[in-house]
């Protein structure tokens, strides 16, 4: 049976000088999914991610995630717009982070770390500072410092939107393998149509004002892609499929609003 690992029920999430950024938002992810949550900025898509990952209250509704089934499976790895990392520590050191704050010694967890730093392809800079490293490195340590804790559920805000197209691409490459080889349940959120489809196996189109589901469309395509994808028809007709939702989606807002 197909499980469930994040349930939203009727989630609204207003802030305190009233802006209504999401409203009435149910959805439901299941394990291994792919999810990505499509739309314009100021559409509500960051302020759903940060309510799944216990960063953001809910001003109503409700969002279980469902707990690990053991001791070695960690909740959430978050990813966020920025690579936030400390610009006075070393990759590795960055890279510990979150380790370090669970109570893991820096030797201990030396073996991990370099793996994580191996799967995203920096295993050369451990030493590096953040300065020393280019946008797509840096974000590529950020993601290693979400893998390193070995979560379920890998949560990812507009990671790549500030890069160069043949990074962004390289990127979405990486974390397609990534969320194969660990068999990761990923929530991604973008203003993409193209990185959306390619991506994923559900986009969640996302109506603004105020937030909510306009669409939940299935990309009923093999997973996870290759380059192959890209050229295909098959995406070429998905993409225009996702862009036909979102036009009319943005055309209702002009017409609401």
């Amino acid at each position: 049976m197909t499980e469930t690992l994040i349930r939203m029920e009727g989630v609204s999430k207003q802030f305190t000088k009233g802006v209504l950024a999401v409203q009435d938002m149910s959805l439901s992810i299941n394990r291994g999914d792919f999810v990505s949550l499509l739309g314009p900025s100021g559409c509500g898509k960051s302020t759903a991610l940060k309510m799944i990952a216990g960063l953001l209250p809910v001003t109503a509704g409700k969002i279980a995630v469902a707990q690990p089934t053991t001791k070695s499976e960690q909740d959430l790895g978050f990813v966020f717009q920025e690579p936030t990392l400390m610009p006075w520590a070393s990759v590795f050191d960055n890279v510990w982070l979150p380790l370090r704050l669970a109570g893991n010694d820096r030797k201990a967890a030396g073996d991990r770390i370099r793996a994580a730093l191996t799967e995203v392809g920096l295993s050369r800079f451990e030493t590096s500072y953040p300065r020393e490293l280019s946008g797509g490195m840096k974000m590529r340590v950020s993601i290693a410092r979400a893998l390193v804790t070995r979560p379920r559920i890998l949560l990812m805000d507009e990671p790549f939107a500030a890069l160069d197209e043949m990074t962004r691409m390289k990127l979405n490459n990486d974390v397609l393998r990534l969320a194969a080889e660990h068999a990761l349940t990923v929530v991604f959120v973008t203003h993409s149509v193209f990185e959306s489809v390619y991506l994923s196996n559900r986009v969640v189109v996302m109506a603004a004002r105020p937030g909510r589901v306009a669409a939940d469309v299935t990309i009923d395509e093999p997973w996870p892609r290759d380059e192959s994808f890209r050229t295909s028809e098959k995406y070429v007709q998905e993409c225009n499929k996702v862009s036909a939702i979102l036009k009319s989606t943005l055309n209702m807002d002009d017409i609401d609003h």
